[in-house]
Parts: structure tokens; sequence; C-alpha cells
């Protein structure tokens, strides 16, 4: 069995199918920017990319997955290492501070400006009210978000 991981074509090793695909990620896969959280769905720290739109990895199986594209935090940045727009306005602005649920809500910010490249403040906050963090940096995550969907420089 085969996946699409980060625009690659992954096997999946035999008795992996049926784990939660964060597990499968982190462990025999050895990508370890998919955070564990909590493991229910909620918190988002696991978020990846499912054909463009933000899913919780621990919610889904390598089985459920055949045929479409997975993108993690890993996979975003170009082949060359230049940071992906999001990516280097998370930098740009220091918007984490503990920085545990940070790839998750970096995931959560591409698959936002995809469906919405200009999104409101309304938009960017329903959009990360998905993602549970207390470091309080919300308002730095907009600024990052705006950052991102506007090419802007600080």
């Amino acid at each position: 069995m085969h996946i699409t991981l980060n625009q690659q074509p992954q096997p999946v090793p035999p008795g992996w199918e049926d784990e939660p695909l964060l597990w499968l990620l982190r462990e025999p896969l050895g990508l370890t920017g998919t955070r564990f959280g909590c493991g229910m769905g909620q918190c988002g720290a696991c978020t990846v990319l499912i054909d463009g739109v933000a899913q919780r990895a621990c919610l889904q199986t390598a089985r459920g997955l055949q045929g479409r594209s997975i993108t993690t935090i890993e996979g975003l940045a170009a082949p060359d290492g230049t940071l992906h727009p999001v990516q280097q306005a998370w930098l740009d602005l220091r918007v984490p501070q503990c920085g545990y649920c940070q790839s998750g809500q970096i995931m959560g910010a591409v698959a936002l400006l995809r469906a919405t490249p200009r999104p409101s403040d309304a938009q960017i906050d329903a959009a990360m009210s998905a993602h549970l963090c207390r470091c309080g940096t919300q308002h730095r995550v907009r600024a990052a978000i705006h950052q991102a969907a506007e090419g802007a420089k600080p």
C-alpha cells in the first residue's frame, strides 16, 4: 500500500495501514513536525493538509488516504529550502512562544489562504479558533497570516 506524502509516493510499512496517520508520520516515517496534542481531533496540533484541506492526522488512517495527497509541515518549503510564505511570516513576526502547536497552526493558516487568499480578521479568527494555543499570541498569528497573504515584509 502507498500514500502520496509531500508530493512523493510513500509505501506504508506493513501493520501501519489502520494506525492513525499521526503515528505513521512520526514513528516509522520519522516526520516529527506533526505533533500529538489530544488524540481526539480537538486541539489542532496534528493538523496536516489532505488534498489541500486542513485535517487532523490523529483521526485519519493510511488506508483511508490512498489516492489522496497529504502534506505535512516538512513538505511546505520549496525543494531549495525556501520557506513557504506562512512559515516565513511566522518567523518574521516571532509568532510562537513555546512553539508546540505551531506546525498545526501553520498548516491551518496555509489551508485558509488557499481557500481565502485575502482573509479578513474575522475569517482568520474563525479558521484559527480550531487550534488550541495558550501562548496568547493570536494577534501575531493574525498579523502573520495577513503578511503571508500580502507578500509583505515586516
